[in-house]
């Protein structure tokens, strides 16, 4: 089972694709802090400050303003996200973020779908507004 969340963001690829691999940027709509720039087969941990809880993630392919594919979860039995970035005429970039990995049989699927869901649109609302209008402090804004 994938969970696939499109969104648009009045932005070019490039710029889109820079929030996310450079740890001075992702700290603005999405993670507190990155340990390093984003590149393939390396090991990254990401830290959320506000809930004193920190994860890696393995990046597994990067292709400049166009996708970023890394694995999250304990043990190597995560789920894979793919990012892909399509830059349209106007400069604007569609991004579609495809998580797959759901165990159908679990019995909490149903609301680990939702939740996953939920956290992507929000993560992307957030970029949307950092990149379109400078806000930088929605993030971890979210409680529940």
């Amino acid at each position: 089972m994938n969970n696939v969340t499109k969104m648009k963001i009045i932005a070019p690829a490039n710029e889109v694709f820079e929030s996310f691999v450079d740890p001075a940027k992702i700290g603005n709509f999405w993670f507190s802090s990155s340990s390093e720039r984003w590149e393939a087969d390396k090991k990254i941990t990401l830290r959320y400050d506000e809930y004193h809880a920190q994860g890696d993630i393995e990046v597994r392919e990067i292709v400049a303003n166009k996708k970023i594919v890394y694995q999250w979860g304990a043990n190597g039995e995560g789920h894979i996200v793919t990012m892909l970035l399509e830059e349209q005429t106007d400069s604007s970039t569609i991004i579609e973020i495809t998580e797959e990995g759901f165990n159908e049989n679990d019995s909490d699927f149903i609301s680990q779908i939702i939740d996953n869901k939920e956290g992507w649109v929000y993560m992307l609302t957030c970029l949307k507004g950092y990149l379109e209008f400078g806000i930088n402090h929605l993030r971890a804004g979210l409680v529940k």
